[in-house]
Parts: C-alpha cells; sequence; structure tokens
C-alpha cells in the first residue's frame, strides 16, 4: 500500500511559523572565551539597550549547582521539600523556580515579550553569534564549529590582533563581518542596536469586515459613507501606511471581498480575525481597525503608527467611550500571537481583555470623535450627516 508520503497526503496543516531562534527571533550567542567576560560584556550590553529595549539574558550556573549538592544546604524553599515549582514575588522582579525539562518550544514562551536575549554561547547555543578570539578558549571554538552559523560579529581580547587562520576559512563571507575590541563594549552595543533597529517587523494592514451587522440591520463594510463601500474605503486609507492590506471576512464572503482574508478561527468574531492575520503572517504586526469607525481619518491613523511601540503587545487608543483600550483600532505586535491564544485556551476571546492585561503602549486620541462606533441605523444617519457638513 502506498504511504502517505506516496499518495501526497499533508497530515498536519502547513503553517507559517515564526522566524525564531533557540529563545527568540533576536538572539546572540556570545562564544569564545571564558563565562566571566561573556557575563561582563552581556551586562554591558543589556545597561546601554535597556533604556529602550527589553533584553533578557541566558547562562548556566553548573557549578554552583554542584557547589549546593556537595556541600549540602538548610531547605529554605519549597523546592527543597519536594515542590515541583516555586513562584515568588522579590517586589522589584519576580522569581520562578520549578523542576521540568525544557527546550526551544518552552524557552520561545518565557521570553516572548522580551526584544532580544543574549546568551552564553558556551552553554547554549544561539540563532547569530558574537564571537570572541581569546586563545584562552580556541579549543573550545573549536568544538563550536557547527554553531558558528550567522556571526555578526568578531570580537578581539587584549593583546590579540589575529583571527584564527581556521575561522577564517570557516566563515563564509569572512571580510565582511566587522571586528572590534573586546572592551569596546559601548560600540558593541550600538552594532547590536541597530541590528534590533532594522529587525523591526512590517506593519500589514487589517479591515475586520466579518461580522454579521445585526443591530445595523445591514452589511456595515458595504455602507457608503465616503463614495465607496466602507470596508474598501478603510482599506485605501490603511495602504498609505501598511506594506500589504487585507479585508477580514468570513469564509462565506470570500467571492464578494476582494483582497480577503478569510477567518480560520472561526465563531469568535473580532478575535478570530486578528488570530487569522496574526497566523498568515507571524513575523508581522497589524495594523486592525473595524469597518464601523466611519469618521477615522488619516491624521488618527498617523498619530498610531507615529506613536508605534514594537516593544509591547500592542499600541492602541483608550476609547474615549468607556477609557479601556480599544483593540479594534490598535496595531497587534508579532509577540501578541502566543499571548491571544493563551487567552484563548483560558477560554476567553475579547481583545480588550488582552489590552487589559498585557503590556501596551496607550495613546489619547487627538481627535477622539474618529472613534465613533456605528452599529445602528439611527447612528449611521447622525454620522452621515456629520461627513456631509464636513464636505
Amino acid at each position: 500500500m502506498p504511504s502517505d508520503k506516496q499518495q501526497g497526503h499533508q497530515k498536519h496543516a502547513k503553517l507559517a511559523r515564526p522566524e525564531f531562534g533557540h529563545f527568540h527571533r533576536q538572539e546572540w550567542a556570545i562564544v569564545g572565551t571564558p563565562c566571566g567576560n561573556i557575563k561582563k560584556l552581556a551586562y554591558g550590553i543589556i545597561d546601554r539597550l535597556s533604556d529602550s529595549y527589553r533584553v533578557g539574558y541566558v547562562d548556566a550556573d553548573h557549578a554552583g549547582a554542584r557547589k549546593e549538592s556537595e556541600e549540602g544546604k538548610e531547605k529554605n524553599s519549597a523546592m527543597d521539600h519536594g515542590a515541583k515549582m516555586e513562584y515568588t514575588d522579590k517586589i522589584n522582579y519576580h522569581r520562578l523556580d520549578f523542576d521540568a525539562r525544557l527546550d526551544s518550544y518552552q524557552y520561545r514562551a518565557y521570553f516572548n515579550e522580551q526584544d532580544a536575549v543574549i546568551v552564553n554561547g558556551n552553554h547554549f547555543p544561539a540563532r547569530k553569534q558574537i564571537v570572541v578570539i581569546d586563545p584562552r578558549k580556541e579549543d573550545s571554538l573549536k568544538r563550536r564549529l557547527d554553531q558558528l552559523a550567522d556571526v555578526r560579529l568578531i570580537l578581539l581580547v587584549e593583546g590579540t590582533n589575529e583571527v584564527y587562520p581556521w575561522l577564517k576559512e570557516h566563515l563564509e563571507g569572512f571580510s565582511n563581518i566587522p571586528q572590534m575590541k573586546l572592551k569596546d563594549e559601548a560600540g558593541i552595543a550600538i552594532l547590536v542596536e541597530k541590528e534590533l533597529a532594522a529587525a523591526k517587523p512590517p506593519l500589514y494592514g487589517l479591515v475586520l469586515a466579518g461580522g454579521k451587522s445585526e443591530r445595523m440591520g445591514q452589511d456595515k463594510g458595504l455602507i457608503d459613507y465616503h463614495g465607496q463601500p466602507q470596508r474598501d474605503h478603510l482599506a485605501e486609507l490603511l495602504g498609505h501606511f501598511c506594506k500589504e492590506t487585507f479585508i477580514s471576512c468570513r469564509p462565506d464572503q470570500v467571492e464578494n471581498v476582494s483582497r480577503s482574508l478569510p477567518d480560520t478561527f472561526t465563531g469568535l468574531g473580532p478575535f478570530g480575525g486578528i488570530l487569522t492575520a496574526l497566523r498568515e503572517q507571524p513575523d508581522a504586526a497589524w495594523l486592525v481597525v473595524a469597518c464601523d469607525l466611519p469618521l477615522l481619518d488619516e491624521h488618527t491613523i498617523s498619530q498610531l503608527v507615529g506613536f508605534r511601540n514594537p516593544s509591547k503587545v500592542a499600541t492602541a487608543f483608550n476609547s474615549p467611550a468607556s477609557e479601556f483600550p480599544e483593540p479594534l483600532i490598535a496595531i497587534w505586535e508579532p509577540r501578541s500571537y502566543p499571548i491571544m491564544l493563551q487567552f484563548l485556551a483560558q477560554g476567553y476571546s475579547c481583545p480588550r481583555k488582552v489590552l487589559i492585561n498585557s503590556n501596551v503602549e496607550l495613546l489619547d486620541a487627538e481627535r477622539p470623535e474618529a472613534l465613533r462606533n456605528v452599529n445602528k441605523p439611527e447612528e449611521m444617519e447622525d454620522v452621515k450627516a456629520v461627513i456631509n457638513q464636513k464636505g
């Protein structure tokens, strides 16, 4: 009997996968020098980036574990008594100890809200590498050649002026890799910061037009406020700011919607539309607007885009009606995707609840009337009158 592969059968859905490394999308392993040097450099980079970016650090402490096991210790924690997890609020930060084996699937979730991760490459791999030329660790570096897949920077310790000949031969495009002194922490941090700035996720646009418009009595996406269907008007508006714009709709609407992105998370309303977009382009940020915002203008979108904070889960306006974050004119960053899925797994499908309980950038709209929601026929007529007066 022919195998599934021979028949061309695919058991699992083909999904767009985020461009993750071992821990994060943006990660650098520092390798080739003793751990003390790595930690010092990592701390120096983090110090210089911490005002603008959230940076995580990954290291190991094998010596500390051996010392504890050899000397013994008082049983001062729940872990010492057999607990498998212990959370401690340290007031200025949080500590979570647990007994479990971790791999990339778990690491990525823990580091999701960071902008970058610096890794001790003597213990862990990372997608990009910073290689230190330190004769004390030459043999160790040779053993890690297979991890040097994307070297972004070479650092020379004091008294060293040449890169190992075998490393030059191994690294493709060696002549294009910048070199600095290990002690130049400021210059190294500047290079990392430039890479982070260049890695800012592209902005895509999404017009939410898949609702059933039961209160309005007609499809809100087809109402003509500005000389064309509202969903097309908004898509055109977003096109001035976004790399590409789509109209979110139900699967049964696809034939009648141009630039359509049909829901793949069905029955979840706007929540499903946003998740569908993030599933389609998981490395992009999505500027999402609802089709029931007829007074939304270019100035208001420009304010949102101008104050976008990619380090947050989302950038959104405070709703002038409720004073809560407005999720349906907001920029949802790539890191929002796993967070929304976590809320869904707990039985919540409200995008506003995600914003309220996440680290978001909140703005007060300079033109609050632009956020006016229109869901009923009488509201539609009022807004049409306002638009006609302006015209």
